[in-house]
């Protein structure tokens, strides 16, 4: 029998999770509206990180451990190459994403979120 990902602290984790896929969604959106060639690279990052903050809602909601495992796997190395690579080339990022800085504008949530997300499916037998 298969133990669901989204009871106890798992409903906390989708609920975070949709709350930045409608933070960085809607934040991408308006960026990429009003000013996309102000930084078309940070911008198209942050509507990057929102389609994977979506598919991670929904693969957790749904139980889709595999596609859980590998959209998480997807947001940390993007947090850890999107927030090296903006420290080392601040000028190729002119305006933040919500991975510059290892998710300093979002308290680091970014950055901590992934690795909880991986050891609460660690923690949940098949």
């Amino acid at each position: 029998m298969r133990t669901p990902l989204g009871t106890g602290p798992g409903r906390v984790l989708i609920a975070v999770y949709g709350l930045f896929a409608l933070a960085a969604g809607a934040r991408a959106a308006v960026q990429i509206i009003g000013r996309f060639s102000e930084a078309p690279l940070a911008y198209s990052l942050s509507a990057f990180a929102a389609a994977v903050y979506v598919l991670l809602t929904v693969a957790l909601w749904r139980g889709a451990r595999r596609l859980a495992l590998v959209s998480l796997l997807i947001e940390l190395v993007g947090v850890l190459v999107v927030g090296t690579a903006s420290l080392l080339d601040p000028a190729a990022f002119p305006h933040d994403t919500v991975w510059s800085a290892y998710g300093r504008g979002y308290l680091f949530i970014p950055l901590v979120l992934p690795l909880i997300g991986l050891f609460w499916l660690r923690r949940r037998p098949v």
